[in-house]
């Protein structure tokens, strides 16, 4: 099936959208038949055409980056809109890499028979239709779009006004790839209009979407989570933190702080607060703090911090409440591993945290008593994604505790449901 949708569709809203959810509702039947190898050729010849396309994606995305710049976006999201060449090399790979993993759509596990003479067990399955709202990244529309077509799920996308040009280039590129694997378009459909009633109507259809992922600032997923009629996977705030322990390899220490806090200032995963304990701060402090001088890093520290960081400005409450998505870090020392562990829960928002230590013990408690999606020991908040955790790309983080947690990809875009096989049975 090819969409074709002419203006008037896209200017009555409400239809338009209706129109969409009854397509995508369509096309998850469709796609419960499809093949491994038919998904597999849809994705592999996406990523030909986006290679393809290479010029014409750079070209739509200046037109996003001047518009943005005239409206005064802030340099974090502009970096977020733009799509380097890298970037473009990263979306190829990722649908590569998705087309590499396995198929999770019918895998059958825990066959067991009962006294009854009945054998039972559980598939995995689809959801079935996944809306999916964005902000900034056009990256996300072939994320998205990839990690639902392997795991079966047909997908509405609804990027931010600030991406429609790039969005649109690469939804051709999607589209060229179902056709090539003889999928209906409506597989995957990428809202066309920047109204934002779009969204308000994508998240009010349960008779058409099964779940919605929002990926973007804290007021669009604070409004879905309040607004939403279907089920949402969601994180709000990005507040990470690395705590480095008194029994830290300062050279482990430095790097680690250093890479999570400046690699990228804008991802959801960067650090934003830095627990040292007391005895390691003579170690580490001094060397980092001249490290962030050079990056321009605004540093906030508490009293302790500042007696071996004299320039660091005094840390307020709220700064320990905060996602700068920024170069600004803010730094507290601590006496204990439970101080920092209790500083974590309480200001933290559940995403993503690291110690950095050689004692195994403390390395274990981090891990028990961190009440967070991803937590890590001795390396980078940074690689709490789910391209470096091998899932292919991510659909999203969520720090919720239902169906996923930390980075989604295949198995978490999928559920399950009880298979019985029986021989005439009966219940007496």
């Amino acid at each position: 099936m090819t969409l074709e949708i002419s203006e008037s569709e896209i200017a009555d809203v409400d239809a338009y959208m209706h129109a969409m959810g009854e397509r995508a509702r369509g096309a998850s039947r469709v796609l419960a038949r499809a093949t491994t190898a038919q998904k597999n050729r849809a994705l592999l010849a996406m990523a030909s055409a986006l290679d393809e396309a290479r010029d014409a994606l750079e070209a739509a995305n200046r037109l996003d980056l001047e518009a943005g710049r005239d409206n005064g976006l802030a340099e974090a999201l502009l970096d977020r809109l733009a799509l380097t060449p890298a970037r473009i090399d990263m979306m190829i790979e990722g649908l590569r890499q998705v087309a590499s993993l396995s198929d999770p759509v019918g895998e059958i596990r825990d066959m067991r028979y009962l006294p009854s003479g009945l054998q039972v067990g559980k598939m995995r399955v689809a959801l079935g239709v996944v809306g999916i709202v964005y902000e900034s990244r056009p990256n996300v529309t072939v994320d998205a779009a990839s990690l639902c077509l392997k795991s079966g799920n047909a997908t509405i996308l609804r990027g931010g006004s600030e991406a429609i040009h790039s969005n649109q280039a690469i939804a051709d590129c999607i589209r060229q790839g179902l056709r090539a694997a003889e999928l209906d378009e409506a597989c995957v459909q990428v809202v066309a209009t920047t109204d934002r009633a779009a969204v308000g109507a994508l998240i009010a259809m349960p008779e058409f979407v099964d779940v919605i992922v929002p990926r973007g600032g804290k007021g669009l997923i604070e409004r879905i989570s309040r607004d939403a009629r279907v089920p949402v996977i969601k994180h709000l705030d990005g507040i990470c933190h690395v705590y480095v322990d008194q029994a830290a390899d300062p050279t482990k220490a430095v790097a680690i702080a250093d890479n999570a806090k400046t690699q990228r200032y804008s991802p959801c995963n960067a650090m934003e607060t830095l627990l040292v304990h007391a005895e390691a701060a003579p170690r580490v402090l001094p060397e980092l703090a001249d490290i962030y001088r050079r990056k321009g890093v605004e540093m906030r520290g508490c009293e302790r911090t500042r007696a071996w960081v004299a320039d660091a400005v005094a840390v307020t409450e709220e700064d320990w409440h905060s996602e700068y998505l920024a170069p600004i870090v803010a730094i507290r020392v601590v006496d204990t591993l439970e101080d920092a562990i209790t500083h974590i829960n309480t200001y933290g928002s559940h995403h993503t945290d690291a110690i950095v230590t050689e004692n195994l013990t403390d390395a274990r408690r981090f891990l028990t008593e961190v009440d967070s999606s991803s937590v890590m020991v001795n390396a980078s908040t940074r690689f709490a994604d789910g391209f470096e955790y091998g899932l292919g790309a991510e659909i999203g983080i969520s720090t919720d505790k239902l169906h996923a947690r930390g980075p989604v990809g295949l198995e978490g875009l999928t559920s399950e449901k009880y298979i019985v096989y029986g021989d005439g049975h009966v219940r007496s």
